[in-house]
């Protein structure tokens, strides 16, 4: 089994994913990713560590999913020293032209989604009597956010499962944090805002305080307190990267 510390990303394919794998392998971790990336498990291990992909795990709403990363992560290291999730897509428009479809696509990707990755991954550090968990939801669910607001809705939820999940998992030792993001540069974002027409973007920029978008290579470094092992003390938090906005 490895002497180093494991770490779990849901995706490795989508969103920080990515870049956090890579920061959390330069920092000595092993690392186990979902749906990696074409070349990413090769520059991980270049890096000098292990990795494992795990395929077909994209729908962590799925109770087989979240169980099947936490599987190949007990297999290959027999341990997880940190975890790091995100889901979910933007749903934009008015909540009174909205649907009960439109409800139920928010809802799985946004709560029922962190909430089966929580059940299969926490029951491990209990054991183990240590581990973090980031659980990435968004800076929409910390104010009512116009044109989004179930996705608004059901991120704030999102963060308060982890908020209570902290609570419940205190006393064995384990950290359960979460952070939120808005205005961020990828594909995503641009899409459900319309951000890659130059005179949206600038728009959206200016309702930045920092008057830009935020970059995923940064917001990867931001989280790595959280996970890598080096501060231990913060549970149940929520921090908001969004340039100011919240």
């Amino acid at each position: 089994m490895t002497t180093r510390r494991v770490a779990l990303i849901n995706d490795g394919s989508f969103y920080v994913g990515p870049p956090l794998a890579k920061r959390l392998a330069e920092s000595g971790h092993d690392i186990v990713i979902g749906n990696p990336a074409d070349g990413l498990i090769h520059e991980l291990e270049s890096l000098g560590v292990n990795a494992v992909g795990v395929d077909n795990v994209r729908d962590l709403a799925q109770p087989e999913t979240a169980s099947a990363l936490v599987n190949a992560a007990m297999s290959a290291f027999g341990r997880i020293d940190c975890a790091a999730m995100s889901s979910g897509l933007i749903v934009t428009g008015s909540l009174v032209k909205s649907s009960r479809e439109d409800l139920n696509k928010v809802y799985s990707g946004c709560v029922v989604a962190p909430y089966e990755f929580l059940k299969a991954v926490l029951p491990v550090m209990v054991e183990q009597r240590s581990g973090q968990v980031l659980v990435i939801t968004s800076a929409s669910g910390s104010r009512p956010t116009p044109g989004a607001p179930l996705y608004s809705s059901m991120r704030a939820a999102a963060t308060m499962l982890a908020k209570n999940a902290a609570q419940e998992m205190a006393r064995h030792n384990v950290q359960v944090n979460s952070v939120g993001t808005n205005y961020m540069d990828f594909p995503e974002f641009r899409r459900a805002t319309g951000a890659d027409d130059p005179d949206v973007r600038k728009k959206i920029e200016s309702q930045v305080p920092l008057a830009r978008l935020g970059t995923l290579d940064e917001f990867a470094h931001f989280c790595l307190p959280y996970l890598d092992g080096r501060s231990t003390f913060a549970t149940g938090q929520y921090v908001s990267f969004s340039g100011g906005w919240s």
